[in-house]
């Protein structure tokens, strides 16, 4: 789940127990995505990044910058693209293989 104390958690979806809490947004997290393996997450954050996690870990693994807010954001079936959208309303495209830190672009 994500959160507006700068957050995101793991649940245990059967007993409603918490699991994990993954920290490193200086601002709200407005949302989070799970890829299809189940190892990682992406967040998207008032603190204009998109964070990716390690699920297993808690750790983040990589982090990538815009110029606004982050709103909203999807991981494709490939587990490598992500689609955000931020608080103006564009769609940022990007590839996260291989990255620990990119700007992103329109």
């Amino acid at each position: 789940s994500a959160s507006d104390d700068k957050t995101l958690k793991i649940w245990d979806t059967e007993t409603g127990t918490e699991l994990l809490t993954l920290t490193g947004h200086i601002n709200s997290v407005n949302a989070v995505a799970i890829a299809r393996d189940g190892k990682t997450a992406i967040s998207a954050s008032d603190d204009k990044t998109l964070k990716i996690w390690d699920l297993l870990s808690g750790k983040e693994i990589a982090s990538f910058s815009g110029e606004h807010g982050f709103i909203c954001c999807a991981i494709a079936p490939d587990g490598v693209t992500v689609v955000a959208g931020d608080v103006f309303g564009r769609v940022h495209f990007l590839r996260s293989e291989g990255v620990k830190q990119l700007t992103v672009d329109s």
